[in-house]
């Protein structure tokens, strides 16, 4: 709203210059020797045609052609038009015989004096159709950025719960355990909470910041299976790679595939995760072992994470990720590279 205002105060200001300009242009460029003229034209009579002019662009541009140049009414336009021009000319005409009669005798002061009415009122219809353009665009890049994030929360909504859910089932395993872990797993899930419920409301967060969501997550895992999956996890950040910003909770969607896909079908699986960053690009690789059949049978909800980063990468990374999707045989192996700035 503050940035409209400013732009309108602007536009009030370069209107009021140009026709300030327009309308003092005898006494700018010429001198009382030379009688303030600009050609054949007295001075005193260019700015009182100026007022003329000044009235047919406004009157055309803010009123004719928004209410009158359309399928409905252009008929009644082109009289309007017709009758403003002529009107413009007749008053021009009056003006000279009353105040100025010597320019009448000069006939080749007649372009000079009537043509500019035709073309004040060219530049106004442009004039109308350029802001009309600029205004729509305006409103369909507000549209546009509203509908993003409106999509953006959505997705994150979708996201939050499902993660919950997997990490809740983590603590449930333990808690049929009676495993020591427990105390530390709910210290961890805190953590995780506090991130998901107050990190993430802005746009972005720190790398640092998600890649220890991302530790905690795995640390989870480790506990809830031990030694019967062997997770390979890895991180290459440096101090000021951790200061750049990322979308919040965009990996761990696919940490959270790797694991629900990768274990209960065979003996000692092994699921391999690496973070990197060089020169500002983002590097990340999952591999786990999967079953086709077993697959199927999954519940419903276990693509949503995965379905859901695709969506966000494609609305706030376009042109500057590259994500791949293989499988080969039961491996299932993703890499992204993402462009931080």
């Amino acid at each position: 709203m503050k940035t409209a205002v400013k732009f309108r105060y602007i536009s009030i200001a370069l209107h009021a210059l140009i026709w300030a300009m327009v309308l003092l242009l005898p006494y700018l460029v010429s001198s009382a020797a030379h009688e303030y003229k600009i050609g054949p034209i007295p001075g005193y009579f260019f700015s009182l045609a100026g007022l003329i002019h000044l009235f047919i662009f406004y009157f055309n541009a803010f009123f004719l052609v928004p209410r009158l140049l359309n399928r409905r009414f252009w008929w009644l336009y082109i009289v309007c038009s017709a009758a403003l021009i002529l009107g413009s000319f007749q008053l021009k005409y009056h003006m000279l015989a009353w105040w100025f009669p010597e320019v009448l005798k000069d006939l080749t002061a007649y372009k000079f004096v009537f043509a500019p009415s035709v073309a004040v009122f060219i530049i106004s219809i442009v004039y109308r159709k350029v802001i009309d353009k600029l205004r729509q665009d305006r409103e369909q890049q507000k549209i546009k950025t509203e509908q993003l994030s409106t999509e953006l929360k959505f997705l994150r909504s979708q996201i939050s719960p499902h993660f919950l859910f997997n990490v809740l089932s983590n603590l449930v395993s333990l808690a049929r355990k009676k495993s020591d872990q427990m105390e530390p797993s709910l210290i961890m899930l805190s953590e995780l909470m506090r991130y998901m419920l107050y990190e993430t409301q802005g746009k972005k967060v720190r790398l640092d910041k998600e890649i220890a969501y991302l530790n905690n997550y795995i640390a989870l895992q480790r506990m809830r299976f031990g030694t019967d999956v062997e997770i390979r996890y890895h991180t290459a950040v440096n101090t000021i790679s951790e200061a750049q910003l990322i979308e919040p909770m965009l990996i761990i969607p696919f940490v959270e595939n790797a694991f629900k896909h990768g274990i209960g079908y065979q003996t000692n699986p092994v699921i391999s995760i690496n973070l990197s960053v060089t020169n500002n690009e983002l590097f990340f690789e999952a591999i786990n072992q999967f079953d086709e059949q077993s697959n199927s049978s999954k519940d419903g909800h276990s693509g949503i994470g995965l379905a859901n980063v695709k969506s966000r990468l494609d609305l706030l990374y376009k042109n500057k990720y590259n994500l791949k999707i293989q499988q080969t045989g039961n491996q299932f192996h993703i890499t992204l590279t993402l462009q931080l700035i």
